[in-house]
């Protein structure tokens, strides 16, 4: 079977959950013997996990999509003025020096890219929807990495008669981070273009539910696949941590809570049980937390803590490997419910427990695993009692992890998750 993964690129400065998955997927997928091809979209994918994708173009480059968005020459450029702007280092440079992957202010553009072949960015569609219908490339079935890309696939069964299906994973933060009118006219709009998809594939029952009820999805159109991860990244590791210490694995921004965990690690601190704890640090920003960050290493320094915090550069597969083998619990106290979580599972995979708010995938997770604790959400003193109970009883901590470690080996493979998709596809 030949498959074609479209997966839009967050670039290299921050830890994409979303590009890491897909990247894992297509390696299984591949090494279960099918032909994928993966499509990278806005941005490149991230470093080591671009090599899934590679030699493969870019299309709806995020520059060309900005450019035909403001200005009307950008949408009938030939393709060599085009290629000036979609070439990866280029992309990667404004990547970083951008919050293309923010839903603020992105109402307009984001209300054209959904109109599909009626929006500013046609061109893009006709391009790609081209580029499948090639003999060396077309596909058997087509996977959107996300409901936002919804609006190509209609024009892909149009064009080429294949069947299309689309993961659903916490596309409710970017859309609801839209300002209004655009919020309730993309949600309006892509109840109507989920018609045109064959079949949603929920990373969560948790997320499931939520999208059935959003978006209208009939219950006969809805998989729920976990995520799994690539145990062999972490076969033979364990986690080996000197002193009680706390790892933070995402994306260093207001939303996932580092601010919050910053103050719970200064109280956690006046614990004469964790006078020597450390804090963790890892997951890679955008320009725009630069401030955000700065700000709480200031409340560190002020707290004379600052000398007890890590922050990781580095959060490839090796780096994230090292860097997880010397916790004691990973803890991103998320502020809006997420569909799932891959720094959980790869914690776990070390046997690294976790403490997390009793919110969205997180329960799902607790009961599946029986790796972690959660705390009650927006509760600071609930999430710093959690941790204590964790990092001061340390047998209790590495019975969590021990019990978790089993249950990812089980049930979290990346090979498990390529073969449920294998069969959602061939239904």
């Amino acid at each position: 079977m030949r498959i074609v993964q479209i997966t839009p690129g967050a670039g290299d400065n921050y830890y994409c959950e979303n590009c890491v998955r897909d990247a894992a997927l297509v390696r299984a997928i591949r090494n279960l013997g099918h032909d994928v091809l993966m499509v990278p979209m806005y941005l490149p994918i991230p470093g080591e996990m671009g090599s899934a994708a590679e030699g493969n173009e870019i299309f709806f480059g995020g520059v060309n999509v900005y450019l035909q968005q403001k200005w009307g020459i950008f949408r009938r450029t030939p393709r060599w003025v085009d290629w000036i702007f979609d070439r990866p280092g280029l992309l990667r440079w404004v990547g970083r020096k951008s919050d293309m992957t923010s839903a603020k202010g992105l109402g307009e553009l984001t209300m054209s890219t959904l109109a599909g072949e009626g929006g500013r960015q046609a061109k893009e569609f006709r391009r790609l929807v081209e580029w499948l219908g090639r003999a060396e490339n077309r596909p058997d079935v087509v996977c959107l990495s996300n409901v936002l890309l919804a609006p190509l696939a209609g024009a892909i069964k149009r064009s080429l008669g294949v069947r299309v299906f689309c993961i659903l994973q916490d596309e409710d933060g970017f859309l609801d981070g839209l300002s209004e009118p655009y919020r309730g006219q993309a949600w309006g709009l892509l109840g109507e273009l989920a018609k045109d998809v064959d079949g949603f594939i929920s990373v969560s029952r948790y997320y499931a539910e939520v999208m059935s009820e959003r978006l209208g999805i009939g219950q006969e159109r809805m998989s729920v696949v976990h995520v799994g991860i690539e145990l062999e990244d972490f076969d033979g590791v364990k986690a080996e941590a000197a002193v009680p210490t706390v790892g933070f694995l995402s994306q260093m921004c207001f939303n996932k809570g580092l601010d919050v965990l910053a103050d719970a690690f200064i109280r956690l601190k006046g614990n004469d049980k964790l006078k020597n704890a450390r804090l963790r640090v890892a997951g890679g920003r955008r320009s725009s937390d630069e401030a955000f960050i700065e700000g709480i290493c200031k409340k560190l320094e002020a707290n004379d803590v600052g000398g007890d915090v890590e922050f990781w550069e580095g959060f490839d597969r090796a780096a994230k490997v090292d860097f997880l083998r010397g916790l004691s619990v990973v803890c991103v106290p998320e502020k809006e419910a997420v569909a799932y979580s891959l720094y959980v599972l790869e914690g776990l995979a070390v046997g690294v427990p976790f403490v997390e708010p009793s919110s969205g995938v997180f329960r799902e997770l607790a009961e599946l695993t029986g790796g972690g604790v959660l705390y009650e959400a927006h509760d600071a003193d609930s999430l710093v009692g959690t941790l204590e109970g964790v990092l001061v009883d340390g047998e209790r901590g590495r019975a969590l992890g021990e019990r978790g470690r089993d249950a990812v080996l089980s049930k979290f493979d990346i090979v498990q998750t390529a073969e449920a998709f294998l069969r959602i596809f061939e239904e």
